[in-house]
């Protein structure tokens, strides 16, 4: 799963890692050695992904002779349109072969397709090698996710799953973190080549511990097959609010997916951020000498990261008793507000204050998101609508990706209007309020919002 789809889990259950924590002390000493391994696997996998998506976009419309590729931002949307959806497909099939062939084969084809595909992007200059090379990773990347959640699904119980998800949600959001902030800065400094090949090692070097060390999981015997896996997909879309409420939530997401481009662009081409790198200095210097850290694109990915690792478990426990669309609601106005304050000033202060915003309607309105879908799909088929939720994210990286690139060319590039653009993703997230709010009064399943 990607790391916003997980955001529900990790937020449902971080309260509830605290109670168990307290209660249990000794818990943690309960999971099996597979258990860690898995997690050291997530935690460079997602450190490697987060690493490279953090500035991927920069690099590949960075001109070549300040070390990018120097490719046009639309033909940049077009592979992002591509790629990012099929993270969010290729989970589905992926799960499917693996309950039948086995976990640890999966993982093996996923780590080596990823690392290829990883060295093969910082190899390659031309358009089409790119973009081969980066559905390679995502080949790979899709094929890794629901391994690792299979697994731990397997080395836990009801005694210790609660803590082993919770940690499990936590180390995504540790990788997001660690990786943009400390490795990035220094690797591209170097050659923006070597992101890529960091992300290659980062990946490659766990076919080791899947060789030596871990074991596949006891699991049923699966006789799900693929044509059993599009047949319950069209199961699913045959539930017509569903999809409308799908489609509508869908919008809140090609507001997230600008700050993996957009946001970025807008960050190198308009912002001064001499601000919060001389605040962030005048601390430094109270430990070290002559300090100089710069704010650059890898750090958006870091303040997401770090605004929900630091409020998440604040923010769960506000929302855990109140209702799901309300909560939706609240949360999407919040994202649209962070990203409507990025139209209203171009001061650094303010950029900050709109990317913490709008993390934090994120990581308020998406668990909501889960929870609804889980309560209003039918009984017997919760698992298989919780499955195909994933969808949110097809649809709003597939059309947040084109749209993002081409709109920031016409307002920002063109008519050098950047408040144009903000207020136009703005404007999507006030529809997909109205959405909800109209989904909420003469659709949604009365006495389950």
């Amino acid at each position: 799963m990607d790391r916003t789809k997980l955001i529900y889990l990790k937020s449902e259950r971080s309260v509830e890692v605290q109670e168990v924590t307290e209660k249990n002390k000794g818990s943690i000493k309960s999971f099996p050695r597979n258990y860690w391994v898995v997690i050291v696997m997530e935690f460079f996998e997602r450190g490697s992904y987060y690493g490279v998506m953090s500035v991927l976009s920069v690099y590949l419309v960075l001109s070549i002779d300040k070390g990018g590729l120097g490719f046009t931002k639309e033909s940049v949307g077009v592979i992002k349109s591509v790629i990012t959806p099929m993270l969010y497909l290729l989970p589905i099939l992926s799960g499917a072969i693996a309950d039948r062939f086995g976990y640890r084969k999966m993982l093996f084809f996923a780590f080596a397709v990823m690392s290829t595909g990883y060295f093969l992007t910082g190899l390659a200059t031309a358009y089409s090698l790119v973009f081969v090379s980066l559905l390679l990773m995502v080949l790979g990347a899709g094929s890794f996710k629901p391994i690792i959640s299979g697994t731990i699904a397997r080395s836990t119980d009801e005694n210790n799953s609660t803590l082993g998800f919770g940690i499990f949600y936590w180390t995504i959001n540790l990788g997001a973190f660690v990786f943009p902030l400390i490795l990035i800065p220094i690797l591209k400094e170097i050659s923006w080549s070597y992101i890529f090949f960091m992300a290659a090692i980062g990946t490659g070097m766990l076919l080791i511990p899947n060789l030596l060390i871990y074991k596949e999981p006891q699991r049923p015997k699966s006789t799900k097959t693929l044509g059993k896996v599009f047949a319950d997909m069209f199961l699913v879309l045959a539930d017509w609010r569903f999809i409308v409420m799908i489609l509508i939530y869908s919008g809140f997401w090609i507001l997230y997916f600008q700050m993996f481009d957009t946001v970025l662009w807008y960050l190198k081409d308009h912002m001064d951020m001499t601000p919060v790198n001389n605040f962030i200095n005048s601390i430094a210097g109270l430990f070290m000498a002559n300090p100089n850290w710069k704010f650059d694109a890898e750090h958006v990915t870091v303040m997401n990261a770090g605004t929900i690792i630091v409020l998440q478990i604040f923010i769960s426990n506000i929302v855990k008793k109140t209702k799901a669309l309300p909560t939706m609601i609240a949360g999407i106005s919040m994202g649209t507000l962070g990203m409507g304050i990025l139209a209203i000033s171009s001061q650094a202060w303010v950029f900050m204050a709109g990317i913490i915003i709008f993390s934090i309607g994120e990581m308020t309105a998406h668990p909501k998101f889960i929870s609804y879908v889980g309560l209003i799909a039918p009984e017997d088929k919760k698992a298989l609508y919780l499955g195909y939720s994933f969808l949110y994210g097809v649809i709003g990286s597939g059309i947040g990706g084109v749209l993002g690139a081409y709109s920031y060319v016409h307002f920002v590039d063109k008519l050098n209007n950047p408040s144009a653009l903000w207020f136009m993703f703005s404007l999507i997230g006030v529809a997909t309020i109205i959405g909800l709010l109209l989904f909420a009064k003469f659709l949604a399943p009365k006495g389950k919002h």
